[in-house]
């Protein structure tokens, strides 16, 4: 048996409606399962008008359930007994008297019988209705059903061989049946269906598409042909075409010219305006210039769509001649140096913690001038670049279109240079319009990383500043909630560094970037200042309260309080322990006129070690994801430099392709052996085994030889490392498997004599010193 479900409604918005098909298959099979009932397989299709569901080798009927239910013991109250009869529907006659351990106790065999699958139907059809999770929903009429959009039919049969069968069901005056409507300009008369292939021919008959997926393969075909006939192409766009999909049940793609006087503004201003306004899919020429529009109506028109693409060649001149005057007030701007843009930003609000868009830029261009060695670029070039990568935020084009930002400011810095070349460095004018736009990415997992050096510089200046920044306000990602974007922003740092294999230490960035512009500039206003003596060496409070204050306004009870300039006083107090730690809060807490330190912000160094915890963590998904064993993250993450990441990466492929050989897979199990052993001798004897081994204590020859073999390991090992051409160092590594083997098979570490047993222990010691140079191995499994 099968089951055919259609929600016939006013017309879904496309956003919603995949999102709805998978609700209502979710939500109808569940409840069907939940129920008793067995189904082979489901589907679920959308239109703007119509939720479909069909369901295929539905059970007849849930099947009788008999079960033995335990009731309380023989002798119990009555009450209780009563109600045990009441919970499992049988009468006082039907109990059983069975014995036990803590004696005996009533049973009751309980027998649900099986209920037909169209009285399930109804039931989970109308629950499923009532409750379905619209983001947002309405309610019309007098009724009180809530629905995305008036609900007009519901069409609900079974089908079987022998014919269909109407599941009777009414909601809020709507009775199921089994027909529903075609398109609504072309093939609006209802019709009845008897089985979901009938109800799929006829609606395409009736000029409907049901499958959301066959409506965007069509309208792309359609528009690839029809661009290729006019020897253009269609700009991809998976976004766009699954919403047009979404709005059309019947789609006629129709190609239209785009008025001369505007084929001057950007191709990106022309897709964007004609995507966001018209949902319009773009044709360009073999030079890229957008010329030409596909728009997908929804009905055949009897004059092959002349009229309608008229309408929106006027609709679109409306828009694009906006376009135009934002793009030429923008270019004034740009010529004439974009100090207005610049100018504006310092009215703009970042984050109420973090000061100004121009605050913010500021910050990002003094750091990008610092990291410029770091990765190849021009320390010039780079900070001129972060001080105009954001001057577009205040442009006109970008206030109407916020996801043109960057891509805009790529046009407007280079007019600006091209204004007045003498603002950028010889060379550099390029370089620098691109770093506007290119400094955002990576925006995901699957866009580019920025390869030039300034726009490297730039962007990864502008993701540092987004960390430290929240961090330093402990605006942190919780959860699955991330409001700022900081996981993003940590794997772009990941990437750039990576892909474009810098050697950065990211540690000492940020402990400079907390010192110098985060902690001292944002909560100078909350810097306390303690007396002599009344802080410790690191800056905490020995006894808060016990002093007076030089104010002589201010209660003896409360800290006195100073404003410092962001790089003057206040640091210079913070580090002699004049300050409390960074800086801390007060509040009064219990009303009793007294303020009381509520919060104590840690030091740069602490904060930073956060920061890269978080950052390591976002690297041991990105390494996972490509392959590397998360127990070798670790082993490296625990050495030092853990902040080089690209340091970090050479170090585990090296341990990795050690550990994928024999040879890595017994040292490890060797390095084990060394390392349990003489952690049971230091525990036992108290001591720690770590004075270099005597060779002329060496007994067996198995001994005498790894002391050898150790001492032409070590020195190339060490000398590997310092070139930090790891590969190197785990050849030498793996060569020592087969001594430290031998040794252990014929040598007895814990000797009766104590001289040879010191002597094996401290061998065992530098057995474990030589491999943990390269790397954790304590921390590798298996």
């Amino acid at each position: 048996m099968d089951l055919l479900i259609e929600l016939f409604s006013e017309e879904i918005p496309a956003r919603m409606q995949r999102k709805a098909r998978e609700d209502l298959k979710r939500m109808m099979t569940d409840g069907l399962v939940e129920a008793g009932l067995t189904y082979a397989g489901a589907e679920a299709f959308s239109t703007p008008r119509r939720l479909t569901l069909a369901v295929e080798g539905l059970t007849e009927e849930s099947p009788t359930i008999r079960e033995e239910r335990r009731g309380p013991r023989v002798g119990a109250p009555e009450k209780a007994v009563e109600g045990f009869l009441r919970g499992a529907g049988v009468e006082r006659s039907a109990l059983r008297e069975v014995d036990g351990k803590k004696g005996a106790f009533y049973v009751a065999d309980v027998v649900t019988p099986g209920r037909p699958a169209a009285a399930i139907v109804a039931e989970v059809l109308e629950g499923a209705i009532r409750g379905f999770p619209w983001p947002k929903s309405m309610r019309w009429g007098t009724g009180s059903l809530r629905w995305v959009r008036p609900l007009r039919r519901i069409l609900c049969i079974l089908v079987r061989e022998d014919g269909a069968e109407v599941v009777p069901l009414a909601v809020d005056g709507i009775d199921a049946g089994d027909v529903t409507e075609g398109h609504r300009f072309m093939a609006p008369a209802p019709f009845s269906v008897a089985s979901f292939e009938d109800y799929e021919r006829r609606l395409k008959r009736a000029k409907v598409v049901l499958s959301a997926d066959d409506r965007a393969e069509g309208i792309w075909n359609d528009v690839a042909q029809t661009a290729f006939a006019a020897g253009l192409e269609p700009v991809e766009d998976p976004g766009l075409l699954s919403e047009v999909a979404g709005l059309v049940e019947w789609p006629v793609p129709l190609m239209g010219e785009i008025a001369d006087q505007f084929l001057s503004l950007p191709p990106e201003v022309l897709v964007t305006s004609m995507k966001e306004h018209q949902k319009f899919f773009s044709l360009k020429d073999r030079q890229g210039r957008v010329v030409r529009f596909v728009t997908v109506a929804n009905i055949e028109a009897p004059d092959g769509g002349e009229a309608i693409l008229s309408g929106n060649r006027r609709v679109l001149s409306a828009r694009l001649a906006d376009a135009k005057f934002f793009w030429e007030n923008d270019l004034a701007v740009a010529r004439a140096g974009m100090k207005a843009w610049l100018d504006k930003l310092g009215a703009v609000t970042f984050h109420a913690k973090l000061g100004t868009q121009a605050e913010r830029v500021g910050r990002i261009a003094a750091l990008a001038r610092e990291i410029a060695p770091f990765v190849g670029a021009d320390p010039d070039a780079a900070e001129l670049a972060a001080k105009l990568a954001k001057a577009d935020l205040a442009s006109e084009m970008v206030y109407e279109f916020p996801e043109l930002q960057g891509t805009m400011g790529r046009y407007y810095v280079a007019e600006a240079l091209l204004a007045d070349p003498s603002l950028a460095p010889e060379g550099q004018h390029e370089v620098i319009a691109n770093a506007a736009e290119a400094h955002y990415r990576p925006l995901g997992p699957s866009d580019g990383v920025p390869t030039d050096p300034v726009a490297v510089a730039v962007a990864l200046a502008d993701k540092i500043d987004t960390l430290t920044g929240f961090w330093t306000i402990d605006e942190k990602p919780t959860g699955s909630k991330d409001p700022y974007a900081l996981r993003r922003a940590a794997l772009g740092v990941i990437r750039l560094v990576m892909e474009n294999d810098l050697r950065l230490l990211l540690g000492g960035v940020f402990v400079q970037r907390f010192e110098k512009f985060h902690l001292a500039q944002i909560y100078e206003d909350r810097a306390i200042v303690l007396p002599d003596g009344m802080a410790d060496e690191r800056g905490n409070w020995r006894q808060p309260w016990d002093y007076n204050s030089d104010d002589e306004d201010a209660d003896e009870h409360t800290p006195p309080r100073r404003i410092f300039s962001p790089e003057g006083e206040l640091l210079s107090l913070v580090r002699s322990g004049r300050v409390a730690g960074f800086a801390e809060i007060f509040d009064d807490l219990d009303g009793d006129g007294m303020d009381q330190p509520v919060k104590r912000f840690a030091t740069p160094e602490q904060t930073t070690a956060d920061l890269l915890s978080f950052l390591h963590d976002r690297l041991k998904v990105f390494l996972r994801d490509r392959g590397v064993r998360h127990d070798v993250i670790d082993a490296v993450l625990h050495m030092p430099n853990a902040d080089d990441l690209a340091l970090l990466t050479k170090r585990a492929a090296a341990l990795q392709a050690l550990l994928d050989t024999e040879d890595g897979t017994n040292l490890i199990q060797g390095f084990r052996r060394a390392d349990n052993i003489l952690r049971q001798a230091e525990d036992q004897d108290g001591v720690e085994y770590s004075f270099g081994p005597d060779p002329k204590f060496a007994e067996a020859d198995e001994e005498k030889a790894l002391f050898d073999a150790l001492d032409r390991a070590e020195p190339k090992i060490d000398e590997a490392m310092a070139e930090e051409d790891f590969e190197a160092a785990m050849r030498e590594m793996a060569a020592l498997r087969a001594p430290i083997d031998a040794f252990f098979e014929a040598v007895q570490v814990n000797d009766d004599r104590q001289a040879i047993r010191r002597n094996r222990l401290n061998l065992l010691h530098r057995i474990r010193t030589t491999l943990l140079k390269v790397a954790d191995l304590r921390r590798i499994e298996g």
